[in-house]
């Protein structure tokens, strides 16, 4: 080959490599419609609608971009994920959108370091679903005169599961009869859930010593993609 050829495909070779890298694509809260006005958020991401496994990720706020602070395997709905707004009481599914964390609560004391709002878990505690009751979808300690106990959760019964939780916002400022009570971010059991969001115990303790109300934190559920896609909330 004459030199001057071999210039030239190394020159070829230098213009077809050249050009900048393809940027990142914007963190996941970045892409989202509403992450609910705080600078904290956790995203709990099925791949798709029937899924009981995804990951949950928690994230801060920090000039002015989301940034990953730690992430987990999550278990959903022993039926999948449901859009909040069509959710049945009782399906076992988990409710898609975003929700505000209004408590947090727990069988254990809190882990140290926790600054959010959190209640012990007593032997007279149960979290109401009666759809009859005035205390639906309430905590209620003793349980309501009105509020059956096969129709609620007796919160100390449930072991290792509410050894911590958060209060899940869902169908909480406004209850509406048979949408659903008892949504909460809980220590994971055995497998699916009966529609609460649930990780391992050692992720719960970091979620709860990073969480700061002051912060306004916020849960996103949803999917990879589809209809329940998580960028659509």
């Amino acid at each position: 080959m004459r030199p001057g050829a071999v210039a030239l495909a190394v020159c070829s070779l230098v213009v077809l490599g050249a050009g900048p890298p393809a940027p990142a694509p914007p963190p996941l809260p970045a892409r989202m419609a509403d992450t609910g006005g705080g600078t904290q958020l956790i995203t709990a991401v099925a791949p798709k609608r029937t899924s009981t496994t995804g990951t949950v990720t928690w994230w801060d706020r920090t000039g002015g971009r989301w940034v990953r602070t730690g992430s987990a395997p999550a278990r959903f709905g022993a039926n999948g994920l449901v859009a909040g707004a069509s959710r049945e009481q009782g399906t076992n599914t988990t409710p898609t959108g975003v929700y505000g964390l209004p408590y947090a609560f727990g069988i254990e004391a809190a882990p140290r370091g926790t600054a959010y709002p959190y209640r012990r878990v007593h032997r007279d505690s149960w979290w109401c679903q009666d759809n009859d009751s005035r205390s639906y979808n309430r905590w209620s300690e003793p349980r309501a005169a009105d509020c059956r106990a096969a129709e609620s959760e007796h919160l100390i019964t449930y072991g290792e599961r509410y050894a911590h939780a958060l209060v899940i916002g869902f169908n909480y400022e406004r209850p509406v009869r048979g949408r659903g009570a008892g949504i909460f971010l809980h220590v994971n059991g055995r497998g699916a859930t009966a529609g609460c969001v649930s990780v391992p115990k050692d992720a719960m303790r970091r979620i709860l010593t990073w969480a700061d109300p002051a912060r306004r934190p916020h849960i996103a559920i949803g999917t990879a993609g589809g209809p329940t896609a998580l960028v659509r909330y």
